[in-house]
């Protein structure tokens, strides 16, 4: 190591394996947020559980242990002491708040525990949820510009420099990109209320359409012949470790691959979701047939216990029309007279059908 650039360099040692996980910094603004919302968290699942409704653990762990741990994780451990001088250390951080933070904050519920434990806000916010200019706001074309385009702008203007020379700049980079994160994540996951449900065949594309985004910036980082901040890196004097231009390129693999694989998780919640969905219908369809099939018993003991119908009443009486295969409507299998199912098994010759 020159002595000259030794002394001009004042950042962390060189990064080795073991400081890759013993190297750790306090990061006052991110150690606040995160003991304010994990005792807010635990305090309002504490509530709600006093009040007799049921919050699964699984819910906590998402919220407090994965969510702010990983915070935790891009901010203060050896991600957070390296990020300032090297540039692949800075797009782990940026793919952890982008996605990963955002997506277990959002499997916790947080807007559920609000709703249900904060009696002057709760309604408000709810309403706010359901309102046209939510409804707007969350389309999934918008909420997925508003996520790919966000890391675009912050690498390819200065806003990026900025991110290190001021404290301020960094802590509004972080809000930057947790918030358009969680609306993707919360929109499309929908374990909490929403203004709109779109279907699961939606958040598929749009999944696939993050995955294309994370691609598209990572292969422009790594396409950029200039360094992206090159006068802030160069100034910093870094004596150890790869060249400025190599670790320009490990960065853009960063975001590239680290960004597609978090989206591994994401599609496990997704099809979790799709078949608790599927399950909850399921019981709902069993309800109804089960309340059908007694209230078709209780009218069939009144007819047996007033008799049989005789004279003129009884001649004019007529049988159920006919369905299909000459079953009575009312004895039609239930996904025929299903209003969710019932297009799909409509005969071609039967009205709504246009005929073939």
């Amino acid at each position: 190591m020159p002595a000259a650039l030794a002394s001009a360099y004042h950042g962390p040692p060189q990064l080795t394996f073991a400081r890759a996980f013993t190297s750790w910094t306090v990061e006052p603004w991110t150690l606040a947020a995160v003991i304010v919302l994990g005792a807010a968290y635990l305090t309002a699942a504490h509530r709600i559980r006093r009040q007799g409704e049921r919050w699964p653990a699984g819910r906590v762990i998402s919220f407090c242990g994965l969510g702010l741990g990983f915070s935790v994780v891009a901010t203060m451990s050896s991600v957070g002491v390296y990020q300032p001088v090297l540039f692949y250390m800075r797009s782990v951080q940026t793919i952890l708040m982008l996605l990963v933070v955002p997506l277990f904050v959002a499997l916790g519920r947080p807007l559920t525990l609000i709703i249900g434990t904060v009696p002057r806000f709760g309604p408000w916010l709810r309403a706010a949820i359901k309102s046209r200019l939510a409804r707007l706001l969350t389309f999934p074309a918008i909420t997925t510009f508003v996520l790919v385009i966000t890391p675009f702008l912050i690498y390819f203007t200065p806003w990026y420099a900025a991110g290190f020379r001021s404290v301020l700049v960094a802590q509004l980079t972080h809000l930057a990109l947790l918030a358009p994160g969680f609306v993707f994540f919360w929109t499309l996951l929908r374990v909490d209320p929403v203004p709109k449900a779109y279907p699961y065949v939606v958040a598929l594309w749009i999944t696939a359409a993050e995955v294309l985004g994370d691609a598209i910036l990572g292969l422009a980082v790594i396409a950029d012949t200039s360094l992206l901040a090159g006068s802030y890196y160069h100034a910093l004097a870094r004596p150890w470790g790869p060249s400025l231009p190599t670790t320009q390129v490990l960065g853009g693999g960063v975001l590239w691959i680290f960004g597609d694989i978090v989206g591994l998780p994401f599609l496990a919640a997704q099809l979790i979701q799709m078949i608790r969905e599927d399950e909850a219908d399921a019981k709902v369809i069993d309800a109804e047939l089960d309340a059908q099939e007694a209230a078709a018993m209780v009218v069939a003991g009144a007819s047996g216990e007033s008799g049989a119908a005789t004279g003129p009443a009884a001649a004019d009486a007529s049988p159920a029309p006919a369905g299909e295969e000459g079953l009575p409507v009312t004895q039609r299998p239930w996904w025929e007279t299903d209003r969710r199912f019932a297009d799909r098994f409509r005969a071609v010759d039967e009205p709504g059908n246009a005929a073939q």
